[in-house]
């Protein structure tokens, strides 16, 4: 997993690459697509729904991790199992890519281009952008950053260091199955109920983990610890609020709160509520706190690797 962090961090998934072969997760979206079209029939109750939902769902999982226990089974040696393994589990980790979209926003607010902002911020998250002022869009990409470094990071390598190879996919399968149809729509309330739960426990430990790390490692450990206890488990997701409560408290600003979805407003509750609104200056200090905590994660792992 170290040798996954240390080839995303310097190369991330290059644009040629992509063109070229395109992306792991990409494939994972074009399976769970496939059974979502196949076993999810609108003329289904909704019992017969989560019924082929579950089945679906457990399916869209052992194919891939299966898949990579045998790969891993045919890495016999020390070093094979060591450097293979890793270069396999390297598009698996969006190390570097959470990093550059984040610095995409980060760049044109602080000089004054809400436009390229909005813009920017729009390929993170699903908020309607045109609605964001400056401290919207800060919000929407610290947000995004605190979230995704437990998703799109700590989580598949804290399976990964788990379940070796069979771990990180099993987990990028079960994250893309709940990105995919873990949603509360009338297509999918019954359908991706498995997938929407079965995310949710991949996730407790890492999500935790990931608020953890921030906090220990900001100027406000107290504040920032403690916000992620008291504030963390009042978020609409289980495990999202921890480490966005742990950031919020980290960076001394407010997060979540109401936002506007498909022109709807989604009243959330505040993290870190009192604190000010975020400002352009504050996603580079969130930035510089996730490069700290993913590498003392990094050495974390290598530490327990060593032992």
């Amino acid at each position: 997993m170290v040798v996954a962090m240390a080839i995303d961090a310097v190369f991330g998934w290059p644009e040629r690459l992509f063109r070229a072969i395109g992306h792991p997760v990409t494939w994972l979206g074009k399976l769970v697509h496939r059974v979502d079209v196949a076993c999810n029939r609108d003329s289904d109750p909704p019992t017969g729904r989560r019924a082929a939902g579950i089945a679906a769902t457990l399916l869209a999982i052992a194919l891939p991790t299966v898949l990579a226990w045998l790969v891993q089974s045919q890495l016999t040696t020390t070093w094979s199992r060591i450097l293979i393994a890793g270069i396999l589990a390297w598009p698996l980790v969006a190390l570097r890519s959470l990093h550059d979209h984040v610095s995409a926003v980060a760049q044109p607010l602080q000089s004054g281009d809400l436009g390229t902002a909005r813009t920017a911020v729009a390929q993170i998250v699903g908020r309607d952008p045109a609605a964001l002022d400056e401290a919207g869009i800060a919000r929407a990409a610290i947000e995004s950053l605190a979230e995704n470094a437990s998703d799109g990071v700590v989580a598949p390598l804290f399976w990964g260091a788990i379940l070796g190879l069979p771990g990180i996919v099993g987990y990028k399968a079960i994250n893309t199955l709940d990105s995919m149809i873990g949603h509360r729509t009338p297509r999918h309330e019954a359908f991706g109920w498995a997938a929407a739960r079965i995310d949710d426990v991949a996730n407790f430990f890492p999500a935790r983990l990931t608020g953890m790390l921030f906090a220990l490692l900001s100027g406000q450990r107290r504040v920032a610890m403690r916000r992620m206890i008291s504030d963390g488990p009042r978020h609409r997701s289980i495990n999202a609020g921890w480490p966005e409560a742990a950031m919020a408290g980290a960076l001394g600003v407010r997060l979540s709160g109401p936002r506007i979805y498909d022109g709807a407003v989604a009243d959330e509750p505040w993290l870190n509520a009192g604190a000010a609104d975020p400002r352009a200056a504050d996603i580079g200090d969130a930035l510089k706190l996730y490069r700290r905590a993913m590498l003392l994660f990094a050495v974390l792992l290598l530490v327990l690797a060593v032992v």
